[in-house]
């Protein structure tokens, strides 16, 4: 488990991300933060599209940053913080079906349990799950006799 002190670093990461935000059609605003073993803290924001279908999650851009770096094997923690632009009530934001399942292959390429932090914008709410919680019953690499390659 990460200290509290890690887990709001974590958390702030992802409200800067937020700010970041490409969401001109749904006014819905998610920052995503990506802590590394070694600490290192990889953001990604949600982009986008007038094509809806061609957006991308904060979860997914994040993850995706990751891996493109060549360390994918070294995920340790995500936190994720949205909900609208301009609302007065804040949410308390969970990965979407799509941002679960790329959390999956995360979690089974890195060979560790990731933490998964929801927090509200403004702080005053936040829910820890884990990818088992968020997507029970999971299929990923495993069930297609893949061996994560943790050389990274």
């Amino acid at each position: 488990m990460q200290s509290e002190q890690r887990v709001e670093q974590l958390i702030e990461a992802a409200r800067q991300a937020m700010a970041h935000a490409h969401a001109p059609y749904s006014r819905f605003a998610v920052g995503a933060a990506v802590r590394l073993t070694d600490g290192a803290i990889v953001t990604g924001c949600n982009f986008e599209n007038a094509s809806y279908g061609l957006s991308l999650c904060a979860e997914t851009v994040a993850l995706a940053s990751v891996n493109a770096q060549g360390r994918l094997a070294d995920v340790e923690a995500i936190a994720v913080v949205g909900g609208a632009m301009d609302a007065e009530a804040e949410a308390l934001v969970t990965p979407c079906g799509r941002c679960r399942q790329i959390m999956n292959e995360a979690e089974q390429m890195a060979g560790r349990p990731l933490a998964i932090y929801c927090a509200t914008p403004g702080g005053d709410r936040m829910l820890t799950l884990s990818v088992a919680d968020l997507l029970p019953h999971a299929f990923g690499p495993k069930d297609l006799g893949i061996v994560p390659d943790r050389t990274s």
